[in-house]
This record gives structure tokens, C-alpha cells and sequence, in this order.
């Protein structure tokens, strides 16, 4: 990476253990893409839900040449596995931005149109 990892963390108390798995998930995220110049993980609670408890929300951003890779995951109970829902689908769009970089991805020939030739009579 370009830049150093942004890590925020928003209306939870910031922790240790909650830092080094965000940087243990953004250094692996380099292995199915070299070309990150950045990347912002935003960790928050926004909502105090009385029925459902805590929800944690995680948002990524990736920056990546001509490109910029957003991750926003929808709400768990659990920190952890909001973590893990939102770097697993980052992964996922790294590696189809990777295919694109390397020219894996198929393209498809234009359809045809038809063509009228006034030389035929009706």
C-alpha cells in the first residue's frame, strides 16, 4: 500500500485486539491485489437498537489506479464477523478488478444489426 491504513472507530470503544485483526484483513487483501494505493475502514455503531442489540456496521475503501473499490456491509451483532462479511466481499471485488487489470474478463462483440437493401423490390 501507497499510504498507511486509515482505521476509524466510531460510538464503540476502540480496541487492540479490534486493530490488529483490521490490519491482519487489509495486509491480506494485498495478496489477490498489488496495485492498492490506499485503503479506509471505518468501524461504527450508529444505532442503539433496543430489540436487536448493538449493530456494527463496517465500511471499506479502496483506491486503486483509475479505480476506487466501496465495501459497505450491512449490520451485525457481532464486530467480528461485520469485519469478516466486509473483507470478504472486498476480496471478492479485488479480484474481479484484478481480472479486468489482467484482461480475464471476457468482452462481447456488439450485436449486429440488420441491414436493408434497397435493391430488392418489394
Amino acid at each position: 500500500m501507497q499510504t498507511p491504513l486509515q482505521i476509524t472507530v466510531r460510538n464503540i470503544e476502540h480496541s487492540d485486539a479490534l486493530e490488529t485483526r483490521i490490519r491482519d484483513k487489509a495486509q491480506k487483501l494485498e495478496e489477490f491485489c498489488k496495485h492498492i494505493m490506499s485503503c479506509r475502514v471505518v468501524v461504527e455503531a450508529p444505532h442503539k437498537h433496543h430489540h436487536q442489540g448493538k449493530q456494527f456496521n463496517v465500511h471499506i475503501e479502496i483506491g486503486v489506479p483509475g479505480n476506487e473499490i466501496v465495501v459497505n456491509r450491512d449490520h451485525h451483532e457481532d464486530v467480528y464477523v461485520a469485519l469478516r462479511d466486509a473483507f470478504n466481499a472486498a476480496k471478492r471485488q479485488l479480484e474481479d478488478y484484478a481480472r479486468k487489470i489482467r484482461g480475464d474478463v471476457k468482452t462481447h462483440e456488439p450485436k449486429r444489426t440488420a441491414e436493408y437493401d434497397s435493391s430488392i423490390p418489394e
